[in-house]
């Protein structure tokens, strides 16, 4: 039985679609929190009271008013892909399903203006009507919401061209609708995307966005095969360094993985094969191809020589990539788990080596190679054989004294997980964003506990609000 006001709700929400059947709530209560089996164990209780499924920002402020009266936790959700637990109500209370805001209101030369809920597949389906692609995605392109991976997410396919989501110019403004008794409706431009940007929602709801579009490329898979690790990623950076070659996704992944958890691919990737998977442009072929002969690479598959029967049958090579690679291999064995970590410049090739050594079978080597500060330089999203929670942050606490930031996968909070640096800044626009403490409760440390540190000297992806620029 809620303990909220559901009727006084539904009563001052008349016209917006409400949902309370217990098996579609727990459903749309849920992400991939259980890629994690600690986040298993800790959220696999969780479930809001009630779905409210807006169709565009009005609703949206009617829904944030009404809540906000009544004292009712919202918990945003786009199409629930994080793997975080971000978009799960740890208080109850309303799961606000923004699908319904699923418009693309324009594709102009160089960007897309799209509600909050469009899917990135449609607008890139859009986009490429004229030309023209979305720069970055997840993994999770066909089925994302572009809302929620600026909220949730941190970069992916395409960031070993365009940087991540932290970096200047690959958001351009944002619309948030704030959590008060009479929300208000913000551009956010500039430094203060920082605000809301991988925030899980915890000070405003993100309905309109916009961002920049490339030049679409006809995009090929090409696989190369390496006797070492080490090779395998030597290659992988080197790679990334030629900037005449056009570029959307370079990935390493250890052996025997491949040939394991690649079961559509399988044929192509023989068991000892450590391997490279890289999306480039159908015009930059030759050139990579004369590169990987240079670097005595394998060629082990190449998408654009297979026929058309074989091609339908084969997944995109970025859905080998990213966490997708972490999917596929759950699907074999659900005793896989992950990590984040960052692999800093310029010594990524050799710690990504001395980890494999260090760890051997226990944990799997996997590189996403991508733009950061500048530099070409390489995440890892290692699989890890699950044994115990506690074994689990040894390997965290190992990768961090070898030199490795991890951002950890196992915590639901902004802080723990080390994305998203919290300070005094960030805090008080939640107060005036947020004042009750109503949006997302539960995954900012530092709001629900005050005399929380987040002074800490661990390394942080999102610059805090403070180093971002923004003062007030």
């Amino acid at each position: 039985m809620s303990t909220y006001d559901l009727q006084g709700l539904k009563s001052r929400l008349g016209g917006i679609r409400t949902e309370e059947n217990p098996a579609l709530v727990k459903q749309k209560s849920r992400d991939f929190y259980w890629y994690s089996p600690t986040l298993k164990r800790q959220l696999d209780h969780v479930v809001g009271d009630i779905i409210v499924a807006p169709v565009n920002e009005m609703e949206v402020v009617r829904t944030l008013a009404a809540a906000y009266e009544l004292g009712i936790p919202v918990t945003p959700r786009g199409t629930g892909t994080g793997n975080y637990g971000q978009a799960m109500p740890l208080s109850g209370g309303i799961v606000l399903d923004l699908s319904g805001l699923n418009t693309v209101i324009a594709v102009q030369p160089g960007r897309f203006v799209a509600e909050a809920g469009a899917v990135i597949a449609d607008i890139d389906k859009l986009a490429r009507g004229q030309a023209q692609e979305i720069r970055m995605h997840p993994s999770t392109y066909a089925t994302a919401s572009v809302g929620g991976f600026i909220a949730g997410g941190s970069g992916g396919v395409g960031s070993i061209t365009w940087g991540g989501l932290r970096d200047a110019g690959n958001v351009i403004r944002l619309k948030v609708v704030t959590m008060e008794a009479e929300p208000r409706v913000l551009e956010l431009a500039g430094d203060d995307l920082a605000k809301v940007a991988h925030a899980y929602g915890t000070n405003g709801i993100i309905t309109e966005v916009e961002m920049p579009l490339g030049p679409a490329y006809g995009w090929v898979d090409l696989i190369f095969g390496f006797d070492s690790y080490e090779r395998a990623a030597a290659f992988a950076n080197g790679l990334g360094e030629q900037d005449g070659i056009a570029k959307k996704n370079i990935s390493v992944v250890a052996a025997p993985a491949p040939n394991t958890y690649f079961l559509r691919h399988q044929d192509y990737l023989p068991r000892d094969s450590h391997v490279v998977i890289a999306m480039i442009a159908d015009f930059a072929v030759d050139a990579t191809l004369a590169f990987s002969r240079r670097a005595g690479a394998e060629l082990l598959f190449r998408s654009d020589t297979v026929d058309e029967d074989e091609g339908k049958r084969l997944p995109p090579g970025f859905e080998l990539t990213w966490n997708h690679t972490t999917l596929r291999a759950l699907r074999i064995d659900p005793s896989i788990t992950y990590l984040q970590t960052l692999h800093p410049f310029p010594d990524q090739v050799a710690l990504a080596t001395k980890l494999e050594a260090q760890f051997g079978d226990e944990v799997i080597g996997h590189l996403e190679f991508v733009r950061f500060d500048g530099k070409v330089t390489c995440f890892g999203l290692p699989m890890v054989r699950f044994t115990t929670e506690e074994r689990l942050d040894e390997i965290v606490r190992i990768h961090e004294d070898m030199g490795v930031p991890v951002f950890n996968p196992h915590r639901y909070t902004l802080e723990e997980g080390g994305m998203k640096q919290t300070d005094e800044t960030q805090l008080a626009f939640k107060k005036e964003a947020d004042p009750k403490g109503l949006l997302n409760p539960g995954k900012m440390i530092a709001w629900e506990d005050p005399t929380y540190d987040y002074r800490s000297g661990k390394h942080f992806l999102f610059k805090s609000l403070a180093e971002a620029g923004v003062t007030e």
